[in-house]
């Protein structure tokens, strides 16, 4: 079924994913975890109520106890498995992409993520043989409120905050919903933006990847002279900044940043990175007297590494930033309270702090349609054998003073590139001699 990825479940609604998909993916889920009891939230899309009542309803026939949480966000899913120690947590949501979708992402007990590799593959195949659910309830329905201890929870990460000027783009997602409550006493200012959780998403994409989706907060913060912006995507996961001149930090100079701060906490901690970082990253990790653990694409990769490493810290490019103390999972808000602790103990502005750590130059990630993915990548290590090369994840050719990787993409047929060099005239000459290999016109 096209609608299972290689990380979650997503489609477009009604056409790919619907009632009936959802209860049997319910059922399925509930089955594969072997758990009684099941964590059910679900996001602000138009769709999401009936998705998630649909899956409540299959958890239910299967005999199961579905705890429903009621709208929240994706994190706040992982918290409630984590800390009350359910045998499994469903997200009903589609995470940064357009309305018109949704789906569910999938977690274990202590919020151990599910991917293709880990279980999706097997409940998609128990969702194929289904005709239909059982009918009758021989389970029950449970509704919790979590966010009073989420917000005890997400305050615990509070070391020092001063009264600095924050604007908050929430992209009418769910973090919008909770972020004042939770906020509510500490002495920073939010100037908001777009808090209203709303499904069609009427500002915006709720994917601060992009930069078109970015433009508002930039403009704000700079208009209100604010000490830096961030932006989340719609289910909360993932969170991106800016600094106070409205400039985007990339996402592993924030995780260079944090990694900094929480070593000084635990020095000798192991960090995990996503393989499409920069060579700072690494080097900030070892200078903060931490030990750099380089990992492959994908939440789950970086958090299965973490529990082995017991890593006390993950970021990817992508905007996801994993901590120990909170299972393991990712969370934008614990993300935004380690910066405004650093930047509230720095007592120095933020383009100040990540400014020598832009000591290199990146092409950030290109896409390149190939069709033949794993020739084309076969051919790059050929054309690069001179060069230290790896396969960790896709191709990656390593030169003194420039390198990049080639990965796939799991649903197209597109080749990822990510290129770095000392040097801007290195970026340049790095990238030609890529695009000439990859049969591309400079």
């Amino acid at each position: 079924m096209s609608i299972f990825k290689a990380y979650d479940i997503r489609g477009v609604y009604p056409n790919e994913i619907n009632e009936e998909i959802a209860a049997k993916i319910g059922s399925a889920f509930f089955k594969f975890t072997g758990a009684k009891e099941i964590i059910v939230g679900r996001d602000m899309r138009n769709s999401s109520p009936a998705l998630s009542q649909a899956a409540i309803k299959g958890i239910v026939a299967a005999g199961g106890t579905a705890i429903d949480i009621g709208m929240v966000s994706t994190p706040m899913v992982y918290f409630a498995v984590g800390r009350y120690g359910y045998g499994g947590g469903m997200a009903t949501t589609a995470s940064h992409n357009p309305a018109e979708y949704n789906g569910f992402k999938l977690c274990r007990e202590k919020a151990i993520p599910i991917s293709g590799d880990t279980g999706l593959k097997d409940i998609e195949a128990t969702v194929g043989s289904m005709s239909s659910i059982p009918a009758g309830e021989k389970g029950r329905v449970v509704k919790r409120d979590v966010l009073s201890d989420y917000k005890k929870h997400i305050l615990g990460f509070v070391k020092k905050i001063e009264s600095l000027k924050v604007v908050i783009d929430a992209g009418n997602g769910m973090v919008g919903a909770f972020l004042p409550e939770i906020f509510k006493g500490l002495p920073c200012q939010i100037i908001p933006l777009y808090f209203e959780p709303d499904g069609s998403f009427p500002n915006h994409e709720a994917n601060p990847l992009k930069d078109e989706n970015i433009r508002d907060l930039k403009a704000k913060v700079v208009e209100t002279k604010a000490d830096f912006g961030a932006a989340f995507d719609g289910d909360g996961d993932r969170c991106m900044f800016v600094d106070e001149r409205g400039e985007r930090i990339s996402s592993d100079t924030t995780t260079a940043l944090i990694a900094r701060e929480l070593l000084k906490r635990e020095r000798g901690s192991r960090v995990v990175y996503d393989l499409r970082s920069s060579w700072v990253l690494p080097e900030e990790i070892k200078k903060g007297g931490g030990r750099p653990v380089r990992e492959r694409v994908g939440h789950s990769f970086i958090k299965a590494t973490m529990r082995r490493e017991n890593a006390i810290f993950g970021g990817e490019l992508s905007g996801h930033y994993y901590y120990r103390d909170n299972f393991y999972a990712d969370s934008g808000l614990i993300t935004l309270v380690e910066v405004l602790n650093i930047v509230s103990s720095a007592k120095m502005k933020l383009s100040q702090l990540v400014s020598p750590l832009k000591r290199y130059y990146a092409t950030g990630e290109t896409n390149f349609e190939v069709e033949d993915k794993d020739g084309k990548m076969r051919e790059l290590a050929q054309v690069f054998s001179d060069a230290k090369i790896d396969y960790l994840d896709g191709v990656t050719v390593e030169y003194g003073d420039w390198w990049f990787n080639v990965r796939k993409s799991n649903t197209e047929p597109l080749l990822r590139l990510n290129l770095e060099a000392k040097t801007k005239e290195g970026v340049e000459e790095g990238k030609r001699r890529v695009m000439k290999a990859l049969g591309k016109p400079e």
